[in-house]
């Protein structure tokens, strides 16, 4: 009697874990700071697989590939590779969801002599 509720305590904690990372998965959509004041629309698709946050974030530089995705309660984080022209560029994003908003901070690492840049915050709203 004592094993079946420790499995079904296991199985009801893992089915938890599953419903708060649930409330990423979709589409959302956010207008992003860029260079001079100007904004772009980035599309966000996130998945979750077995725990892990995985998915692509669409721009007019095209689709990127999202790797080392977490989701936590209501926090979110992952990276974005890619090869700009002055190298190897890795963007860092970490979140807080709230509802059908996720408010983010991206921060860069490579690219421009290595500077990266200061961070940039947005909000990403679920698209309907």
């Amino acid at each position: 009697m004592k094993k079946q509720i420790a499995v079904l305590a296991a199985v009801l904690a893992a089915c938890a874990l599953l419903a708060l990372a649930a409330d990423i998965i979709g589409k959302w959509v956010a207008q992003v700071p860029g260079r001079q004041g100007a904004t772009q629309e980035m599309t966000f698709t996130f998945k979750v697989e077995g725990g892990k946050l995985t998915g692509t974030i669409s721009s007019q530089r095209g689709d990127q590939q999202i790797t080392e995705g977490t989701v936590s309660g209501d926090t979110v984080s992952f990276v974005v590779v890619r090869q700009g022209g002055q190298g190897e560029i890795k963007e860092l994003y970490k979140g807080t969801i709230s509802g059908n908003e996720i408010k983010f901070t991206r921060t860069r690492e490579g690219g421009m002599g290595g500077r990266g840049g200061g961070p940039v915050e947005f909000v990403a709203k679920r698209a309907s």
